[in-house]
C-alpha cells in the first residue's frame, strides 16, 4: 500500500494557471506563487460581490482518537465526488501548522487518493503565511518591551502584559520564560512566555478579517496588556498597527492549490479548535462561495469544537450561510470510545461499537440543536468488517439519519459518490432551523454554561476564583456581549480528555479567560489546556528526510 507522500509524488498536476483559469479568473485576479500554487488578490471578493453565494457544507466529527478519523481526506474527498456528479465544487481548508507536523498528529492536507496538492509544500512552509504571522505577533512583543525600555510613557505594568510571543512549532520548554535579563541595556525583565503561532491572536484576525482595511482595524483593538491602573492597552495606543498590517500584507490573501483529481481547493489560514476557533479564512470561504455552485470546508476536531466555533464565531462573523452538514465517523475511532485498545482495532468488535457509538450520538444532537440538515459519513478503513459498518449503518437508518459508507482514501472521488448525492439533496431541502447556541447579549458565565451543557452535555460549570474576577471586568470593560471560545481538549467531550465515549455527570472547570478584541472573542480555557503543546516522545519528524535530488522522505 502507498503511503501518502508516495501517492501525492505521484499525481499529474495541472499548471496553476489551468486551475485558475477553469474559475473564470483574470490575470489581475491571481498571481502566481511557482507553477503549482497561487495567491488570490485581497480584492477579488469586492469584484466577485455582486455573485450568488454557492451552497456551503460544513464537514466535523466525532472526537478524534488515535485510531483517525480522515475528516481532511472526506472534505477533499467529497469537493472531488461533487465534481464528479457534474456540480462546480470548491474545497475551502486551513493551513497545517508545522507543530503537530513534526509531532504526532500529522499534517492536514487530507490522505491517499484525496489530498490537496502539492503535499509537501502544503505540510511545510507553504506560501510564508504562518512565518508572516509569527513575524508580525512576535515584532508587537518586541514593540511592547522597547517601549518599556524608552520611558514606558503609556504606563504599562510589566506584570500585567498579556500578550505573548509565538513560534510555530510544539516546544514546551518555553511556556513560561523570563525576558530582560542582563542589566540596564538587556530591557526590563518581566515574566513572558510563548504560544503556538496557530494561538496567536494574529491568526484569528486573519482568518476573520474580511478585508486589508478590516484586518488593520482588528489589530489596533488587540488589548496587548494593562496599566498599574487596570486600564487596557491597546496596539492603537503603541501606534504599530501600520507596521503589523504590513508585515501580512500577502498573508491576507488565499492561496489557490489543487486536489489530486485537480478539484480547485483555496487553503487559508490555520488556527487550532482545541486552543482557538478552529476555521479556514472568512475570506477564503466566501471567495469559494462566490466562484463555486458548492463550497466544502471543515472545522477542527469534533463538532464540540470545530463546529461549534464554526457557527456560533465565524459564520456571525462572515455572514455565512451554512447549508448542510457532514459528520464523519470511523468504526475504528467508535470501538475505541467504545473501550477497545489502538493495539487491538483490527479485531471486530461488535459490541464495543454500541457502547461507543453513543459519541457519534452526541455529536448528532449538536448539529441538530443548531438546525442543520446533516449526513453521517462512514469514512472506511481496510480492517473494517461488514458487520461493523452494517451496525453503524443500522443504527443511523433506524433513527430516520441519512448515512453514507465513504471510501475516498482508496477510490478518490468515485469512493464519494453516495455522500455527495446525499448532501446535495440535503443542501438543496428547507430542513433548516438554523439558532445559534447562545445569543451574543446573554452573559458570559450563561455563554459558558450553555455550550458546555447543550453542547458537552455538560451538568455544569465550576469557575475558579481568578475567573469569577475576570468576569466582572470583562463585563465593566464592554466586552460581556463578545462570542466565546472554548479552549478544551478534543478528546473527550468533557475537560478531562481520558472520559472518552459520552461522559455523562462531569462539571467543566473554567480555569481562565483571554480577552481577544481584535479577533472579536473571549477565550475560556478550560480543565488542563495549554496554548503551546509539546512534542511527543517518538516525534514524526525522527521520519523525515529529504534526499540529493531534493525528494522529501517520511511526510506520511
Amino acid at each position: 500500500m502507498r503511503t501518502d507522500i508516495e501517492i501525492a509524488q505521484q499525481a499529474t498536476l495541472k499548471p496553476i494557471s489551468e486551475i485558475a483559469g477553469n474559475l473564470h479568473l483574470t490575470e489581475t485576479d491571481w498571481e502566481p506563487y511557482g507553477h503549482t500554487k497561487a495567491k488570490l488578490s485581497d480584492d477579488l471578493l469586492k469584484k466577485l460581490e455582486n455573485r450568488p453565494n454557492g451552497k456551503v457544507i460544513l464537514v466535523t466529527s466525532i472526537n478524534p482518537t488515535p485510531a483517525g478519523e480522515g475528516k481532511s481526506t472526506v472534505t477533499v474527498g467529497l469537493g472531488q465526488a461533487l465534481n464528479r456528479i457534474g456540480k462546480k465544487a470548491i474545497i475551502a481548508l486551513r493551513e497545517p501548522s508545522l507543530g503537530p507536523v513534526m509531532g504526532m498528529k500529522g499534517g492536514a492536507a487530507g490522505g491517499g487518493y484525496s489530498q490537496v496538492l502539492p503535499m509537501e509544500d502544503i505540510n511545510l512552509h507553504f506560501t510564508g503565511d504562518l512565518h508572516a504571522i509569527t513575524s508580525a505577533n512576535n515584532a508587537l512583543s518586541a514593540m511592547i518591551d522597547n517601549h518599556i525600555h524608552r520611558g514606558n510613557v503609556l504606563n504599562i505594568d510589566p506584570r500585567r502584559i498579556e500578550w505573548k510571543r509565538v513560534m510555530d512549532m510544539n516546544d514546551r520548554a518555553l511556556r513560561e520564560i523570563v525576558v530582560g535579563l542582563g542589566g540596564p541595556l538587556k530591557g526590563v525583565p518581566r515574566e513572558d512566555g510563548f504560544t503556538i503561532t496557530v494561538a496567536s491572536e494574529i491568526m484569528a484576525i486573519l482568518c476573520l478579517a474580511t478585508s486589508l482595511e478590516d484586518l488593520k482595524k482588528r489589530i489596533s483593538q488587540i488589548v496587548i496588556g494593562y496599566t498599574y491602573d487596570e486600564s487596557p492597552v491597546t496596539v492603537k495606543d503603541l501606534k504599530v498597527e501600520g507596521a503589523l498590517t504590513l508585515l501580512l500584507k500577502d498573508a491576507i490573501k488565499p492561496n489557490l492549490v489543487q486536489t489530486t483529481e485537480n478539484t480547485p481547493a483555496i487553503i487559508h489560514g490555520g488556527p487550532f479548535a482545541n486552543i482557538a476557533h478552529g476555521c479556514n479564512s472568512i475570506m477564503a470561504t466566501r471567495t469559494a462561495a462566490k466562484l463555486g455552485e458548492y463550497v466544502v470546508t471543515e472545522a477542527g476536531f469534533g463538532a464540540d469544537l470545530g463546529a461549534e466555533k464554526f457557527l456560533d464565531i465565524k459564520t456571525r462573523a462572515g455572514n455565512i450561510d451554512t447549508d448542510a452538514v457532514v459528520i464523519v465517523a470511523t468504526v475504528r475511532a467508535l470501538k475505541m470510545h467504545g473501550g477497545v485498545n489502538k493495539d487491538n482495532l483490527t479485531e471486530e468488535n461488535v459490541e464495543a461499537l454500541k457502547t461507543g457509538i453513543e459519541n457519534l450520538n452526541k455529536h448528532i444532537e449538536t448539529i441538530e440543536y443548531f438546525g442543520l440538515p446533516y449526513v453521517v459519513a462512514i469514512n472506511k478503513f481496510p480492517t473494517d468488517t461488514k458487520d461493523e459498518i452494517n451496525f453503524i449503518k443500522s443504527w443511523c437508518e433506524s433513527r430516520g439519519i441519512e448515512v453514507a459508507l465513504t471510501d475516498v482514501w482508496a477510490q478518490g472521488g468515485e469512493g464519494g459518490l453516495e455522500l455527495a448525492e446525499k448532501i446535495v439533496k440535503k443542501a438543496q431541502s428547507s430542513d433548516r432551523n438554523f439558532k445559534y447556541v447562545y445569543e451574543l447579549e446573554d452573559a458570559l458565565e450563561t455563554k459558558i454554561r450553555k455550550v458546555a451543557q447543550t453542547v458537552y452535555g455538560a451538568d455544569d460549570i465550576e469557575l475558579s476564583s481568578k475567573v469569577k474576577k475576570q468576569l466582572n471586568f470583562y463585563e465593566l470593560q464592554g466586552w460581556g456581549k463578545l462570542p466565546i471560545c472554548m479552549a478544551k481538549t478534543q478528546y473527550s467531550l468533557s475537560d478531562d480528555p481520558t472520559l472518552i465515549g459520552r461522559p455523562k455527570g462531569f462539571t467543566v472547570s473554567i480555569r481562565e479567560l483571554r480577552i481577544a478584541v481584535g479577533a472579536g472573542f473571549i477565550v475560556v480555557l478550560t480543565g488542563d489546556m495549554m496554548t503551546m503543546p509539546g512534542l511527543p516522545k517518538k516525534p514524526a519528524a525522527l521520519n523525515m528526510d529529504v534526499t540529493e535530488d531534493g525528494r522529501i522522505l517520511g511526510l506520511f
